[in-house]
């Protein structure tokens, strides 16, 4: 009998596929994904953390990539880790730290595979995967091929990728299955990357750019992902969710100089240096004076948190007697609170994206992969 989608999603809603395929080596999982290539719909699914699946059946296949394995390469200072797709990913996390090497450890308790992670470039507390990606092995849907595809092909930004479409361009560039991922970490004796987020480093006790134990990170991040109910746990109901359900929207300097004063925002390049003149040499620098900025108008990444509290939606909200809610510990999950329906959930992340962009002209896109669910501006 086929399971239905919600037995294998962290939301706990989908319906049930006509069919599923379950791959547990590299030799498995190309043979049912190019089984599930030739059906008109297929959907593959790792962890099932980032998916807000509709509980209609899904008309199509299902491959659940479920394939494990770490192989491991010394080069000096650096490690090459080939993992398989299906690994889960704090598993790996952990396997890194327990040997002493640096590069993901602010990355622990993300919940999901590894396959998973490079299409949504995955970050946390200052790290990002594409610090560490190297290339992704990738079975391609369009012409069953398969090929290292290296990092810088990747298209790499903020919780997106190459294998990602958006409101503009709908496909992804890339379609097909991640077989395996190679990742650079760095044997560093034990000591970590400098911590780069002001959060993490407050609780650490350290200032920003200081180095402390993998260990003590993966501690501390663990600690604080759990507070936020970020930790997958069955005794916490705020844990049953998609993580952030919402992306921290990136709008131009103009958008956020209207914000009120106390609103977050972070630049995301770099100001631009000063240029200075030498005393009569101004015609010699016209150009560079006039040019614009290589990157245009300057561009900052707001805090969805603090835009959805300050439109109205606290911890804890629901939507009269809905089974969906706001996590109590965190405004940017969205979390069954028991029997909730794929459409609740949706109903609440509607509500939200309306009271945000009522009050502030912004729209908040879902950072989960919405499947047969609408939650289009």
């Amino acid at each position: 009998m086929t399971s239905p989608l919600s037995a294998l999603t962290t939301l706990g809603v989908g319906g049930t596929p006509r069919s599923l395929i379950r791959a547990t080596t590299r030799e498995a999982l190309i043979a049912a994904s190019l089984e599930a290539f030739d059906d008109e719909r297929w959907l593959l699914v790792g962890g099932g953390s980032n998916l807000l699946v509709s509980d209609e059946p899904f008309d199509g296949t299902v491959v659940v990539v479920a394939t494990e394995g770490i192989d491991e390469r010394r080069d000096g200072d650096r490690v090459q880790l080939t993992v398989e797709a299906g690994h889960n990913w704090d598993a790996l996390v952990a396997f890194a730290v327990s040997h002493g090497w640096a590069g993901i450890e602010a990355l622990s308790g993300i919940p999901g595979t590894v396959g998973a992670a490079p299409i949504q470039n995955i970050g946390a507390y200052g790290q990002e995967l594409a610090g560490s990606l190297e290339a992704v092995e990738f079975l391609d849907a369009r012409s069953g091929a398969i090929d290292w595809i290296p990092v810088e092909r990747l298209k790499l930004g903020y919780r997106t990728s190459a294998f990602k479409g958006d409101g503009e361009v709908p496909e992804p560039e890339l379609t097909g299955t991640i077989l395996r991922v190679q990742l650079t970490l760095h044997d560093t004796g034990g000591e970590s990357l400098p911590i780069g987020f002001e959060q993490l480093a407050t609780s650490l006790g350290v200032p920003l750019g200081a180095r402390v134990a993998v260990s003590h990170v993966r501690a501390r991040v663990l600690e604080l992902r759990a507070s936020k109910g970020m930790v997958l746990d069955g005794a916490d109901l705020d844990s049953r969710s998609a993580g952030s359900f919402f992306m921290n929207p990136v709008v131009s300097a103009r958008v956020a100089a209207a914000l009120p004063a106390d609103a977050p925002r972070w630049p995301l390049d770099p100001e631009e240096p000063d240029l200075v003149v030498p005393l009569g040499e101004l015609a010699n620098y016209a150009h560079a004076l006039m040019a614009p900025s290589s990157t245009g108008e300057r561009q900052f990444k707001l805090s969805a948190a603090w835009l959805i509290e300050h439109a109205g939606v606290p911890k804890g909200f629901r939507l009269g007697t809905s089974r969906a809610a706001v996590s109590s510990k965190h405004t940017l999950a969205l979390t069954n609170r028991g029997g909730a329906t794929a459409e609740e959930i949706a109903q609440l992340a509607r509500f939200i994206q309306s009271r945000v962009q009522a009050e502030f002209g912004i729209w908040l896109a879902p950072e989960p992969r919405c499947i047969d669910v609408d939650l289009a501006p």
